[in-house]
Formats: structure tokens, C-alpha cells, sequence
């Protein structure tokens, strides 16, 4: 039996990578992760020019942007809000109810939503805690004046510029190599995905990006001063109607080219699948050193979208947002209780500070049900005494000793935990007694 011998790829003259395919379908949702990113930095519209892969992918994804029947037909599916496909208004954010309006949303938008992840890398300053049960977050935002008129996104850095050269220059190179040896074929198709690629990406990236949200609400209206009522805590937003409205009410806006239609977005769709169509059937006649050549370009500029894929998006639209209306960290505080108790103390008593007294138009009691609903006649005596110490003036001393409570009609387990829940809520007035500086300070540091 004769041996068996292999001969080398080099020297087969039928060998092909045929990666064409693959091309088309590889790395297809990096490739839309990463378009998404094209308007939080400043410049990226400009670094679309490489062969991305995942054309086909793509297409389809963003062609069902373009409105009209021609593209309904040649991308079926739901049509997508620019700002739903490129993930700028895709999450709700968590119950409000403002505390002077009596506004109650069930649901708040994307930049409510935003608060809240940003709210995690705020350091707790930790509020007397007598027992321990569960641990709650207390955030207080003191929201700027925003000026609506002329109010541009501030974009992101420029630092990853020299990073995206390194698809761009590969792909190039593997282009004039293809040139060189003569290989047409993948020539074409490299330079193909190069300019598809870079003109997709310069159409959308040419998107103007803004805030939408009510600006101008009804005259005299009371302050937005409320609370976002999350999973594990609360954050206490204080600031002009118009403002909080920003946080509660906005979302990204996104005007593209060609709307309301937005055809320019179809044709570039268009001009991709037609890439995925000639790739598919011109690449297999290419050489073996083209089809190399091809492989690389793609490959490369998948990396560079895998790399754009992994960057925390929602952190780079809450700094965006936060550097267009001027929300620093300064205007930010985190608390943290030991008990949910003292944190819907905590709360109501920072609502209700420097109002005059006797309060009006806000209802503390309002604020206590929507922390602790319940309706146990315990309950009910420990939020009629926190009510009336925050009705008391600023300063006065604490009346949550059991010897000002009505203890009638309780039996002896109720007035144990009565006194327990009074001794949560004298912390939290301990707390915000002794936080007081920090809060003034907050605020009159973000007066504009």
C-alpha cells in the first residue's frame, strides 16, 4: 500500500477559503452593537471605513428604520424608532410621585432609568442604625437649571481614534496587497466593505442627537421636588419643574437624515446586502493569498467591533446626559439605612426641609404609604408620629420616645414594635439632623 502523503495548501490549486459566507453572517451583532455607539463619541462617524463584517445583519436590522412599502418589502419586520434600534430609549425607569405637584408615574423614561444605575458609584455615608434588617440607599440629586436653547449633546473623547486606525489600516493594506497580486476579485470586495462600511456608518452617524422632554410646563407650577422609588432604596430629586422633567419625562431624541421615511437609511442597507450578494459570489474566484487577504480585513475589523461592543454603553449615555445638563457629583449624595423604617423617615424629613411651617400643598403622610402601605393599626400610630415631628420646626427635639405615643388599643407584642419602629424613625431624625451641612452644601454648590 503506497503512503499516504499530504500535499500543502500552497500547492493545491483548488483549495478555497471560501469565507464569503461567513462574512456576511460573522460577527453580524458585534457589528450592530457597535454602530450604536457611533453617536456617543465625538468623530466615530468618521471611523466607519473598514470591512466590517456581518453585512447582511446589519441590514436587515437597521432597514426596517426606513418607512415607506419598497422597504418594508425588502426588510420585513416592525419598523424601529432610530432611537429604539440603536438602544437610546430602551429602559423604563422606576415609580415617581412628586411631592408638591401630585404627580404619580407608574413608569418614568430612560434618563430615570439611567439615574438609577449611576446612582451605584456614589459612596453611602451610613445613618445611626440601632438594629440592622435590611440595608436601604437614600439618594439625593439636587438638579441644576437647565437651559433648553441651544442645547447640543457634549460628546465623548477622541481617545479611541488610535484604535479604530488599526481596522482601518488593515484593511487598506489587504486591499493594495489583493491590488498587487493581481487578485481583482477580492480587491473589489475588500474596497467594497471598506466604502459600504464607512458610508453607513457617516449617513447615521450624521444623526442630531438631543434631549426631548417637557420644557416649558404649565405657569406656576410648584416645584418638581419628588421620589424615584426603586428596587432597594429611593432617590429624592429636588429642583424647578422643567428640570426634574428631564430626568423623569426625557429621553434621547435621534433626527436622521431622510426622516420620516429615512430612505438615505434604506439605501444604505441596500448597499450592504448588495456587498453580502457580491461577496457571496466573487469571493470563491478569488486566489488563495486574496481570499487570505479578505479574511484578515474581516477579522481585524471584527475585533475592533468586538471592542466597541464591550464598552458600557448606558455608563457613556449617563455621563452624556449628565455633561449636557451639568449634573455633577457634587449634586449628588448617597445615604444608606439600616432599616426601611428609617429610610421613609429619612426621606419624608428631607422632602419636607426648609419648607415653612405649617407645611402646605405637601402631604407627608402621602410619602410614608408609598413606602410602608401597611394598615395595621401599629403602622398606622408610627407614621401619625413621624408626620407630626416633620410638621414641627427644623430643630426641635425628638418626640419618638414611647411616652408620646398613644399606646391605647395595642396589645403588649404591638407596643414592642411600636417602640421599635419609633426608635428606626429617631435615627433617621438623628441622621438628618447630623447631615444637614452636607445637604445645605449639595445645593447651594449647583446654584447656577
Amino acid at each position: 500500500m503506497p503512503p499516504f502523503k499530504l500535499r500543502p495548501i500552497t500547492d493545491s490549486k483548488n483549495f478555497s477559503l471560501d469565507a464569503s459566507g461567513v462574512a456576511g453572517f460573522f460577527g453580524g451583532e458585534e457589528a450592530i452593537t457597535a454602530m450604536a455607539t457611533v453617536h456617543l463619541y465625538r468623530g466615530r462617524r468618521w471611523l466607519g471605513w473598514y470591512n466590517s463584517p456581518g453585512s447582511y445583519t446589519i441590514a436587515k436590522d437597521f432597514g426596517r428604520i426606513s418607512k415607506s412599502r419598497l422597504w418594508g418589502g425588502l426588510f420585513p419586520g416592525p419598523n424601529h424608532d432610530p432611537v429604539v434600534a440603536f438602544k437610546l430609549d430602551v429602559k423604563t425607569g422606576p415609580k415617581y410621585v412628586a411631592s408638591r405637584s401630585g404627580t404619580v408615574m407608574q413608569q418614568t423614561g430612560h434618563f430615570a432609568y439611567l439615574l438609577t444605575q449611576g446612582m451605584d458609584d456614589l459612596t453611602l455615608v451610613p445613618l445611626p442604625a440601632t438594629r440592622i434588617t435590611t440595608n436601604s440607599r437614600i439618594f439625593v440629586v439636587a438638579v441644576p437649571e437647565i437651559t433648553y436653547e441651544n442645547l447640543p449633546l457634549q460628546t465623548m473623547s477622541r481617545h479611541h481614534a488610535f484604535i479604530a486606525s488599526f481596522p482601518i489600516l488593515v484593511s487598506f493594506s489587504t486591499c493594495i496587497f489583493s491590488a498587487l497580486s493581481a487578485d481583482w476579485y477580492c480587491f473589489a470586495m475588500i474596497l467594497l466593505g471598506i466604502i459600504s462600511s464607512g458610508v453607513t456608518c457617516f449617513i447615521i452617524g450624521s444623526g442630531a442627537l438631543g434631549i426631548e422632554t417637557v420644557k416649558k410646563p404649565a405657569e406656576g407650577s410648584p416645584p418638581g421636588d419628588g421620589i424615584l422609588l426603586t428596587q432597594n432604596g429611593v432617590i429624592i430629586l429636588k429642583g424647578k419643574e422643567k428640570d426634574v422633567n428631564a430626568i423623569t419625562k426625557g429621553k434621547f431624541s435621534l433626527q436622521l437624515k431622510g426622516a420620516p421615511e429615512y430612505t438615505v437609511v434604506g439605501l444604505c442597507s441596500l448597499l450592504l446586502e448588495v456587498q453580502f450578494l457580491l461577496q457571496l459570489l466573487l469571493i470563491p474566484q478569488g486566489s488563495l493569498f486574496g481570499q487570505i487577504m479578505f479574511l484578515t480585513s474581516v477579522v481585524a475589523s471584527w475585533a475592533y467591533n468586538s471592542f466597541l461592543a464591550s464598552l458600557d454603553k448606558e455608563k457613556l449615555q449617563w455621563k452624556l446626559f449628565c455633561d449636557t445638563i451639568r449634573l455633577r457629583p457634587t449634586a449628588m449624595l448617597g445615604f444608606e439605612a439600616s432599616t426601611r423604617t428609617s429610610m421613609a423617615a429619612f426621606a419624608c424629613f428631607v422632602l419636607c426641609e426648609d419648607l415653612p411651617r405649617p407645611l402646605k400643598g405637601i402631604e407627608p403622610m402621602k410619602f410614608l404609604l408609598e413606602f410602608l402601605p401597611n394598615e395595621t393599626l401599629v403602622w398606622q400610630r408610627w407614621r401619625e408620629q413621624v408626620v407630626a415631628q416633620v410638621e414641627k420646626e427644623e430643630g426641635e427635639a425628638s418626640i419618638f420616645q414611647p411616652g408620646n405615643v398613644d399606646m391605647s388599643g395595642l396589645s403588649s407584642g404591638e407596643q414592642k414594635l411600636l417602640t421599635t419602629l419609633l426608635q428606626d424613625a429617631d435615627d433617621a431624625y438623628k441622621g438628618y439632623t447630623e447631615t444637614h451641612d452636607r445637604r445645605q452644601s449639595l445645593t447651594i454648590a449647583e446654584k447656577p
